[in-house]
């Protein structure tokens, strides 16, 4: 495996983790980093910058390059949301596979292009849900299918996290629905805490746009953005089953996002940011933390393999029903603003950031009754 040659497209922010972790493949004799492509050249001090990588400003200016020596076999795609697509068509009609940083797409009909792309031109796409890559996840199926909790009620997941005014300002597409006419749909549904729905939903075994029957959202806004900072989603899969969704950027403090599998006899927390596995029940009480397979190993040992059979860890068909949900949002009415009377706002300068009153105990109980803020009654919704 250590022919295969691996490019980072987006290399400044997250992306510059994957440019790390391809270096970290390339110490192993795994894989070899390439090329970076980022419109900025990485300065000193960037991990990419002195490792005599080569660097291209687009990814058209390296597919284009007549060196076979840095043209790659792997793309990894860490850009913005509206340049999933055609970054991701490009690559695997160029004839190489892809690792693509969540959401998959800006909206429904874009993931189902991509998955069409996907069977035309025989290439993997692995998207960028890092939790699916997490032991825990089969470890939870074991203790559902024993029974340890008893019959399975409904899900949910809690996600309190906080951002500031340097978050939103990071970049022109932040906290948009649209932009220059494209969507974007850069809200907390669908990008901070969008490992909180997908994962939720993967536990469930609801991983198809088929196996969501409908999504209620209830979303809202405390900072002068026009996309979701605090929202409420509920999801019913084909089969009945309740998921629910209580996330917000606007905590007092950033909590640990959590998933829950509730049922008649106990209960299962997954703490998915740690891999972190409680189980309560009248008979026992299990804490234990589990490994992660990150997924562009995923991706290199489901191409070493040439089984058509082996699934990738995410494979982008399976985001289709996590991209029911970012639909939903997209095509949903526009945030309401939280009343100014339930917001209180601290820090000065790009640290200043709005708090919404009593919204971590609001979001745990969305998760646990998969009800949203209006039907349970929130005073500010």
């Amino acid at each position: 495996m250590t022919n295969v040659r691996i490019a980072v497209v987006g290399i400044h922010g997250h992306g510059e983790k994957h440019v790390e972790h391809a270096l970290d493949l390339g110490r192993a004799g795994r894989a070899r980093l390439c090329a970076v492509v980022d419109p900025r050249e990485p300065a000193a001090g960037h991990t990419a910058h002195g490792t005599g990588t080569a660097w291209f400003p687009t990814l058209g200016d390296l597919l284009s390059c007549p060196d076979p020596d840095v043209r790659p076999d792997v793309v990894v795609l860490c850009t913005p949301i509206p340049t999933h697509l055609p970054l991701a068509k490009a690559a695997m009609e160029a004839g190489m596979d892809v690792l693509l940083e969540k959401p998959t797409t800006a909206s429904l009909a874009e993931l189902t292009e991509l998955v069409a792309i996907s069977d035309r031109t025989g290439r993997l796409c692995q998207v960028g849900f890092q939790t699916f890559g997490s032991h825990a996840l089969d470890a939870v199926a074991e203790l559902v299918a024993r029974g340890e909790i008893g019959d399975v009620v409904g899900y949910g997941a809690v996600g309190t996290w906080v951002r500031d005014a340097a978050y939103w300002d990071r970049a022109p597409w932040a906290g948009r629905r649209r932009l220059d006419g494209r969507d974007v749909v850069d809200g907390v549904v669908t990008n901070p805490l969008a490992h909180a729905v997908a994962t939720t939903l993967r536990i469930g075994g609801v991983t198809r746009a088929e196996d969501v029957a409908w999504v209620d959202t209830d979303l809202y806004r405390a900072n002068p953005i026009e996309s979701d900072d605090t929202s409420a989603v509920r999801v019913t899969a084909a089969d009945g089953t309740r998921y629910g969704f209580g996330l917000t950027l606007c905590a007092s403090e950033r909590g640990t996002a959590h998933v829950l599998v509730l049922g008649t006899q106990g209960e299962i927390e997954l703490e998915y940011e740690h891999d972190r596995l409680v189980l309560r029940s009248g008979r026992v009480t299990m804490d234990k933390t589990y490994g992660r397979t990150p997924l562009l190993d995923d991706l290199l040992d489901v191409r070493a393999a040439g089984d058509p059979e082996r699934r990738l860890l995410c494979d982008v068909r399976d985001t289709g029903a996590f991209m029911r949900v970012l639909e939903a949002v997209r095509t949903g009415a526009d945030p309401r603003t939280v009343p100014d009377d339930a917001v209180t706002w601290v820090g000065t300068g790009d640290a200043r950031r709005p708090v919404v009153r009593d919204v971590e105990s609001w979001c745990e109980q969305v998760a646990r009754t998969q009800q949203t803020f209006a039907e349970l009654g929130a005073p500010w919704a």
